[in-house]
């Protein structure tokens, strides 16, 4: 390998002409065959074969030199926050190990639809613990996030169904590592636990594709701790809470300067940044979320509660949680300390804009007596129980949607993480794993548990245990998939096919379809709450299963369907777990689908192409566009 450094001759002192100097390449200083080296148009293979080519370029592209670091962070720069600056480690070793991550993740993902499309129900549940095998290939798990990730920042319309999978796989592999943080979290003494950071666990736990860190809340709180200072500043610019610079831990021990703050607080936060409690929503569980009670300025008691309560803490104010029935509230102590004496203490409704309530008026705030222990403060893990049993209670109240059931497992998760013996929840949880039918063998784990701890549940025990055993005898043997060809004499009256973007007529939602029945197969009590015997054709019609635009699936009759005169994307979680790719006017079925409905693509495509390009331009050398297809459904004349 060689090139010429000079050009034209160069005559002498003497007038003779000197020949051109040529140098290889292998004699320039190892800085600028770096430089070289690391153009951006140059690939890894390319490193590979210039390093295969000769010893002085080998030594230059060492494992630990710039360029395979150059190659590294040109391909992977998410990973970059994982290193410090400057770091000197094995950089083609890193490289390697991450391809090879990558190249593992992606098989496991792609083997996934396949092992498991029959059995995840609709509503979009994590597949149990067949995601234990990601951590089983013991690779690094910021690599494996990262491959994760980068699937679903591919192209938005494509893999669609590779996107499903990967998202299910980095919810599951984050709520690992947060129940992980939480666990350390719970082992630390009391006194040092605080309200904020747990609150800050059950939201990334809910929330695990969320950016929601225990940094970014706290830079949040700062900020309103500045305004809250500088409204102070204004009422006593010699208050010793102006000279206390964040993270400095301190206490405010006079009354007045305390009361001095508190006002300043409420006036920020309830009169400056208008946070309330959500009245009219109460029962969302964003109310919950302590970055979304940030976003939106809105909570429920204990959220809001636990807001304040930081706030107080990081001026000086010291403020204990009290676990009041139905309404969560701090007290604040009026008293030297020590005091027990539920009278000596001011209770503030962080819910009522900081209304400061005495211990009577708080009876008058539930409309009921209560006894003097529901005055008493609280640790750290009852108002995470707190916070989570509000979760769960929410779950429970929902309506069998994706959502009810996915926030009824996590608060379940983060209940029984935080109060592992409890029996009336294990055996929910059990129930819940048992109706989804998902984790058979925890379930057996979790009965087994139940057992011991409560005999007396032997009878809903051994139900649950007879019945999990026979779903893992029937996952072993599995039912062949039932097939559905259009060509089959009982199905010549199903107009439309799967990936065909829909309208209904009556309820004017958009939707696609991803299966279809000849006839309705619900049955007699859902036909007649459905007043499906109102429609023109009753039950005795094609019926198609639907993904909706809001996130719902239905049942639709056909009489009810026309396909979509302007065909959109359909955002549906349950999309990429029946189709590859949105193609313009249709979904494409995966390969799954495709082989239940074989006959439906080309159907698809037939109906597209009669529905949306009939009136495009001929080529040059046709006269006319084809004559439509006899033999086509009557989707095709719609």
């Amino acid at each position: 390998m060689a090139m010429s450094v000079a050009g034209g001759g160069h005559p002498s002192l003497n007038g003779i002409i000197n020949e051109p100097q040529t140098k290889n390449l292998t004699e320039l200083p190892t800085e600028l065959l770096e430089y070289i080296l690391c153009f951006p148009v140059l690939k890894d293979v390319d490193i590979c074969n210039v390093s295969c080519s000769c010893k002085r370029l080998h030594d230059v592209c060492h494992g630990r030199g710039k360029v395979w670091g150059h190659q590294y962070k040109l391909r992977w720069p998410r990973l970059q926050r994982f290193y410090r600056q400057n770091e000197r480690c094995d950089w083609l070793r890193e490289y390697k190990t991450r391809h090879r991550v990558g190249i593992q993740i992606r098989r496991t993902v792609e083997s996934i639809s396949k092992r498991f499309f029959t059995e995840v129900p609709c509503i979009g549940q994590v597949l149990g613990d067949s995601f234990a095998e990601i951590e089983s290939l013991g690779m690094p798990e910021h690599f494996c996030e990262d491959e994760l990730l980068f699937i679903l920042n591919s192209d938005k319309r494509k893999s669609l169904t590779l996107k499903y999978y990967a998202k299910k796989i980095l919810y599951f592999l984050r709520q690992q590592n947060i129940l992980r943080s939480l666990k350390t979290f719970l082992e630390q003494p009391a006194e040092q636990q605080s309200a904020l950071e747990g609150a800050v666990l059950v939201d990334q736990y809910c929330n695990p594709l969320a950016d929601v860190t225990l940094d970014s809340v706290s830079a949040q709180l700062d900020e309103i701790t500045d305004k809250v200072k500088k409204m102070l500043r204004l009422k006593n610019s010699s208050h010793p809470s102006l000279r206390n610079a964040h993270g400095d831990s301190f206490v405010v021990e006079d009354y007045e300067l305390q009361r001095q703050l508190v006002c300043a607080l409420n006036s920020v936060l309830y009169e400056q940044l208008h946070y309330k409690g959500n009245e009219s929503d109460y029962y969302n569980p964003l109310n919950s979320y302590i970055h979304q009670v940030l976003l939106r300025h809105t909570g429920i008691p204990i959220s809001l509660s636990v807001l304040y309560m930081t706030l107080a803490r990081k001026l000086g104010v010291q403020l204990e949680p009290v676990n009041f029935p139905n309404h969560f509230l701090l007290r604040w102590c009026q008293k030297p300390r020590g005091s027990e004496d539920i009278y000596d203490f001011v209770y503030i409704d962080a819910f009522g804009k900081g209304k400061q309530l005495t211990a009577k008026e708080c009876e008058y705030l539930i409309g009921q007596q209560v006894t003097a222990d529901y005055y008493s403060a609280i640790s750290t893990t009852e108002v995470l129980l707190r916070m989570v049993g509000n979760l769960l209670n929410i779950g429970k109240r929902g309506e069998g949607n994706e959502k009810s059931y996915q926030l009824l497992r996590d608060s379940l998760d983060l209940y029984l993480t935080i109060n592992p013996d409890n029996v009336q929840y294990l055996l929910l949880q059990a129930r819940l794993y048992f109706h989804l039918g998902i984790w058979p063998e925890k379930v057996l784990d979790i009965l087994q548990h139940i057992q011991v701890l409560d005999p007396s549940q032997h009878g809903a025990v051994g139900y649950l245990v007879q019945h999990t055993l026979e779903h893992i005898q029937h996952k072993k043997h599995p039912a062949a998939p039932e097939v559905k060809r259009r060509s089959a004499a009982e199905h010549l009256e199903v107009q439309y096919s799967v990936g065909l973007i829909m309208k209904h007529k009556r309820s004017g939602y958009n939707c696609v379809i991803y299966g279809w029945d000849p006839k309705c197969t619900m049955s007699q009590e859902w036909i007649t709450t459905m007043r499906v015997h109102h429609l023109s054709n009753g039950a005795n019609q094609p019926f198609y299963n639907v993904l909706v635009q809001d996130g719902t699936c239905r049942y639709a009759a056909q009489e009810n369907l026309e396909p979509h005169s302007d065909p959109l994307e359909i955002g549906h979680p349950e999309v990429g777990r029946y189709f590859s790719e949105f193609s313009d006017t249709h979904y494409i079925a995966n390969e799954e689908l495709q082989t239940r409905y074989p006959e439906d693509m080309e159907e698809t495509l037939s109906t597209v192409q009669e529905l949306y390009h009939r009136l495009a331009p001929c080529s040059a050398n046709q006269d006319q566009a084809p004559a439509t297809d006899q033999n086509s459904h009557q989707a095709v004349s719609m």
